[in-house]
């Protein structure tokens, strides 16, 4: 766990999420079956499993992307699943990060990422913009504010994305196989960036296959499959020391890859 994430349980500070016995299913495909998670403030918990195992709607559930069917999420202590939040609002603290960029091609890299502060928190245009470009130099774009996306590789166009989710000043960041639709060369410019917001002590909750990152990043690394939690634990106790035979199998098959 990282020291922010200790000195928070050390205190009995509550976690900042709380996912209790969290059901969802699609139609008649049950997703997830009673789920529980905690993630505490400055931890980064890293998702790992087969494809179909609810890793990503999980994720969805923590910021209402996704309703659950039952089970109670808490974020700040306040519970999200009540119906009395607005959704927008939530997301406000809970910024997303996707596989696929969504940015507006019509629009340049600046207002890309001014839209919502201007129209959501009601920012002045030039506070809006100098915050803007402060995370654009973070992200290392600072020179490519006033171009469109499709003049960007797909690297440039997530780091963009990433940019954009902080500019809502989220508490926690999801971040959601947000390099699995990048070519290989690309992969590694969006991953430094998320190892520096993980080190500037956001908390983050990133469902990937780079295990690498999940080694080096997170302070957690837990395995989903079947709709299920099947083992978690520290980075090289579950990568290294796996205990249940679903991860050893999980793991397995990716080393074949």
């Amino acid at each position: 766990m990282s020291a922010t994430g200790k000195l928070g349980a050390s205190r009995g500070e509550r976690p900042i999420i709380e996912m209790r016995d969290i059901h969802l299913s699609y139609g008649g495909n049950v997703v997830l079956k009673g789920v529980d998670l905690e993630v505490q403030r400055g931890e980064v918990v890293v998702i790992v499993g087969p494809s179909g195992g609810g890793k990503s709607s999980l994720l969805r559930c923590a910021n209402l992307l996704q309703r659950v069917d039952a089970g109670q999420i808490l974020l700040e202590g306040d519970d999200i699943t009540s119906g009395s939040f607005d959704e927008n609002k939530i997301r406000q603290r809970v910024g997303m990060v996707f596989q696929h960029y969504y940015l507006f091609p019509h629009l340049t890299v600046l207002k890309n990422l001014t839209l919502a502060p201007r129209r959501v928190l009601k920012e002045p245009v030039d506070q809006a913009e100098s915050r803007a470009l402060d995370y654009l130099r973070k992200v290392g774009l600072a020179e490519k504010a006033e171009h469109y996306p499709d003049q960007l590789s797909g690297g440039q166009q997530q780091r963009v994305a990433i940019a954009r989710a902080l500019m809502m000043q989220p508490h926690v960041m999801l971040f959601d196989e947000t390099t699995s639709a990048l070519d290989p060369e690309l992969v590694g410019e969006v991953l430094a960036v998320m190892k520096d917001l993980a080190k500037s002590g956001m908390t983050m909750l990133v469902v990937t296959h780079e295990m690498g990152f999940a080694r080096e990043v997170g302070d957690r690394v837990v395995l989903m499959a079947g709709g299920n939690i099947v083992e978690q634990g520290p980075p090289s106790e579950v990568l290294d020391h796996p205990q249940h035979e679903r991860t050893k199998q999980f793991l397995s098959r990716l080393k074949k890859h």
